[in-house]
């Protein structure tokens, strides 16, 4: 699913006081998940599933487990989730995730991360066949997006493109910085931003990065995705960028992102909120990926 032809951004898109673009995440997700819809009912409504591991009782874990399934249902998809006391034990989780991987009426499998301390989480993930990772997460799934074959991508870069590509970012021949290296969020969004097709020349920074400032500030487009509380400030952005958040903290005030809203908000030419921005897409992206395994299972037609 992608959005050539997204709707100019006059047409309704809310602006921030500044004037930068606001890329609403919400918004957009409702719209993925309406376009879902349509196409199972259009298919005849077969059975989709989505199968979600959770092990042990962290409240925000929970809270990300509902959501999926809530939006899932508005989907018109089927959800099971599992759910395991976190001293259930490395074998227990095990045998949770390869009855569902040898299941043929589950689709998609997800292990809600981060397990409790204790556990081999890649030991875990190797059991998800790459058909049925639609957290993207495996070294299968992984391998693919370095080649660039068809397979599975993970949900937050993945909503990072669809944002970019909703709103109409040009990407082609422009420069990118992804702050940020992990295997979630950072590197695959560098090779989706890389990749033929998207054309952008992408810069991966991080902790070590010397004159950070002047990386960004030549930079198109501009994503936080390191956790670090207002770490992207007005004087990262060249004006007009497009600036993504992707780094969430919990503070006293509530949670806030990498980039520091209001100052940004004011040269940015396009921004997402935090909360309400790549969040949502991250659960829309990953129902996106559990109708693509579908069809790679050939339950809808490819």
């Amino acid at each position: 699913m992608t959005y050539p032809t997204a709707p100019p951004t006059s047409q309704g898109d809310e602006r921030t006081p500044g004037g930068a673009i606001l890329m609403d995440g919400n918004r957009l997700r409702d719209e993925i998940v309406s376009e879902l819809a349509t196409t199972i009912v259009a298919a005849g409504s077969p059975s989709v599933c989505l199968a979600t591991v959770l092990v042990g009782d962290d409240a925000p874990s929970q809270r990300y487990v509902r959501n999926k399934h809530l939006q899932a249902a508005k989907a018109g998809m089927v959800s099971r989730n599992e759910v395991l006391p976190a001293d259930a034990g490395q074998t227990r989780v095990e045998q949770i995730v390869s009855a569902l991987a040898a299941d043929p009426n589950v689709h998609g499998i997800l292990v809600q991360s981060p397990l409790p301390a204790g556990y081999d989480e890649e030991a875990v993930l190797r059991l998800i066949p790459a058909v049925k990772d639609v957290d993207g997460l495996t070294s299968e799934s992984m391998g693919r997006l370095v080649r660039g074959l068809p397979g599975l991508v993970g949900c937050t870069p993945l909503g990072v493109m669809r944002l970019l590509e909703r709103h109409a970012v040009p990407t082609r021949g422009r420069r990118a910085v992804v702050i940020g290296r992990s295997m979630l969020v950072g590197l695959p969004l560098s090779l989706l931003l890389a990749r033929k097709g998207v054309d952008a020349t992408v810069t991966i920074a991080h902790s070590r990065s010397v004159d950070l400032v002047d990386l960004c500030r030549d930079a198109d487009i501009v994503v936080g995705a390191v956790g670090q509380p207002g770490l992207i400030t007005a004087a990262h952005v060249k004006p007009g960028a497009a600036v993504v958040d992707v780094g969430i903290s919990r503070t006293e005030a509530g949670i806030v992102g990498d980039v520091d809203f209001d100052a940004v908000q004011a040269v940015a030419g396009h921004i997402t909120p935090m909360p309400g921005g790549t969040g949502p897409m991250t659960i829309a992206c990953l129902l996106e990926n559990t109708l693509t395994a579908a069809r790679l299972q050939g339950v809808l037609p490819a």
